[in-house]
């Protein structure tokens, strides 16, 4: 009887051991893909294929499964020192936005995609602002990241890489060139001042000989322009108005130190 409880305490010590192990198979072949991202296969080293979003089941030693993230991604291009085509050194950093749209080949035709389009990057990098002058890569900085974009999606593209977007984050240049730059922007403005004002005399020169010639043709207009003068002069009681021969004028003249000479006897 000892011996036959004894045999039943080790084949229930069995049993439970064999469901642990059970379950931890079961554990290790239940997988749970979320939306955003692709589980792909091998099965004893041959590809079995991607699968995904949802509940998938894995052959525990036999399969190989590898996860792919397809949301976007994002890395920074390192500080690149580079000679423009002008012989102008910048250094220029970016950053790549970027997207798996293929995962089997992103998993079957290169190692590392992240690190080779990184390295893709700065190599596509040098190249294209090795190709522009310093002021266009100042003044279209949209146009550069548009054709850094173009390049590195058809490259990555075999990868099963999708090239969203490109940025140039920022452009440093010598302290040498700061001040040539700033010298630069100092005389342009300088130049347009000087247009402006140019731009000014011309057009006040115009309406004064257009003026001129109105009065030319309307010599009451000039009479009354010269009697608004000289009433705008009169206000100032410390000066002397001399007026120049003729009727009028000395009948205004007359008129105007009545007036000066009634107001000091009052």
């Amino acid at each position: 009887m000892v011996l036959t409880l004894q045999v039943g305490i080790g084949e229930i010590i069995g049993l439970f051991f064999l469901v642990i192990i059970l379950l931890i198979i079961l554990g290790s072949a239940i997988r749970i893909v979320k939306e955003y991202e692709r589980i792909v296969v091998f099965r004893l080293g041959r590809l079995l294929g991607a699968k995904g979003p949802g509940l998938v089941f894995i052959v525990p030693i036999i399969d190989s499964p590898r996860v792919i993230d397809m949301r976007i991604l994002t890395f920074d291009v390192p500080k690149q020192r580079i000679i423009t085509k002008d012989n102008v050194t910048v250094d220029v950093d970016a950053v790549v936005y970027m997207r798996v749209q293929d995962p089997l080949a992103a998993v079957m035709r290169v190692r590392d995609y992240l690190t080779a389009a990184s390295l893709l990057a700065q190599t596509t990098l040098r190249d294209v602002i090795g190709q522009v002058e310093f002021d266009d890569l100042l003044a279209k900085r949209d146009e550069l990241n548009k054709r850094l974009q173009s390049i590195l999606d058809e490259a990555t593209d075999p990868w099963g890489i999708k090239v969203t977007a490109v940025a140039i984050k920022d452009v440093v240049i010598p302290e040498s060139m700061q001040r040539a730059i700033a010298k630069q922007a100092e005389a342009e403005r300088e130049r347009r001042s000087r247009i402006i004002m140019a731009e000014g005399e011309l057009q006040a020169a115009q309406k004064m000989a257009e003026a001129a010639a109105a009065y030319a043709s309307m010599p009451q207009a000039m009479r009354l322009r010269e009697l608004q003068t000289w009433t705008e002069i009169a206000r100032e009681r410390n000066l002397i108005i001399v007026t120049e021969g003729g009727s009028l004028a000395t009948v205004l003249g007359t008129t105007i130190g009545a007036t000066k000479k009634k107001k000091v006897e009052e």
